[in-house]
């Protein structure tokens, strides 16, 4: 049998002992970093109880957090006047991902469309610009006048929400591609697929993800306008109850459910992008 003295004093060694001191600090500064955002939550939660109970702020407009976590408490143990709390989890979810994911796909198709045909880009710039220019909560009354309380009016208001912005950091991604690499490519003989595939779409792959980051919340922002304006499930047919009916609680409750639902959404979207783009250095505010 070997003797433990014999192994190589790497193999030996603890791992902790081997940590590089790089290592070492930015895995100390990342509890801080967590301890800290922990520490401001809970000084907040409890400033706020403390503020509604001493009668500092009235709790009738700004409720409370342990009524708010009560109320969320009801909601998902008992349900709602209106139904189940997950059917209307549900129902926001699927408005807002089909939103997304539909707005997504035709922002960044028609972003690279036109910002690889420099022809149609000055073309359809003058429309882009006209209908950029209409605030895009306003078109909730028109789609469900167009397409009724149902899905296809709140899908509709998403889509809307999430094209614009994913259409124009794909546009301006493909427009600042590097120069130079697009010489080098036409000179080894790519063609404009392959350049457009190979170089083109991987430069403007930062701008598009940026994009998505924000467009997820703008799409979940969609859905819950459509439903405030009309609808008969969802987020936005809670809060519309709930103020209907003087009720602080329901309405913060609900607030922290998309709040909840939002930060999870671009978790997964960061989640995403690192494993899509491992290719990229860096940033120089995570290094250290």
């Amino acid at each position: 049998m070997t003797d433990v003295t014999t192994l190589p004093a790497a193999v030996a060694e603890p791992l902790e002992a081997r940590e590089t001191p790089g290592a070492r600090a930015a895995r100390l500064r990342r509890y801080q970093v967590i301890a800290w955002r922990w520490a401001i939550l809970v000084v907040f939660l409890i400033g706020w109880e403390v503020g509604a109970t001493k009668g500092i702020i009235d709790p009738f407009f700004y409720s409370m957090p342990s009524e708010i976590a009560f109320r969320l408490w009801e909601w998902a143990s008992e349900g709602t006047a209106e139904g189940p709390l997950w059917y209307h989890l549900w129902v926001t979810m699927e408005e807002s991902l089909a939103g997304f994911f539909s707005g997504a796909i035709a922002g960044v198709v028609v972003g690279i469309a036109l910002g690889r045909n420099r022809m149609l880009a000055d073309v359809f710039s003058i429309y882009i610009k006209v209908i950029n220019s209409i605030p895009r909560v306003v078109l909730a009354p028109i789609f469900i006048m167009i397409f009724g309380l149902g899905l296809g009016s709140k899908v509709a208001l998403s889509f809307v929400m999430v094209f614009f912005v994913v259409f124009s950091n794909a546009f301006q991604g493909v427009r600042e591609a590097d120069r130079n690499m697009i010489a080098n490519a036409q000179i080894l003989g790519a063609s404009p697929w392959q350049l457009t595939r190979s170089v083109i779409v991987p430069s403007a792959m930062s701008w598009i993800f940026a994009s998505l980051h924000v467009s997820f919340g703008f799409a979940i922002v969609g859905a819950i306008v459509g439903e405030f304006v009309g609808s008969r499930y969802g987020i936005g047919l809670l809060i519309n109850v709930a103020k209907g009916s003087f009720d602080a609680a329901g309405m913060y409750a609900a607030i922290v459910i998309i709040m909840v639902v939002a930060l999870t959404a671009d978790w997964a979207m960061t989640r995403l992008e690192h494993r899509l783009a491992k290719w990229r250095p860096q940033p120089h505010g995570d290094q250290g």
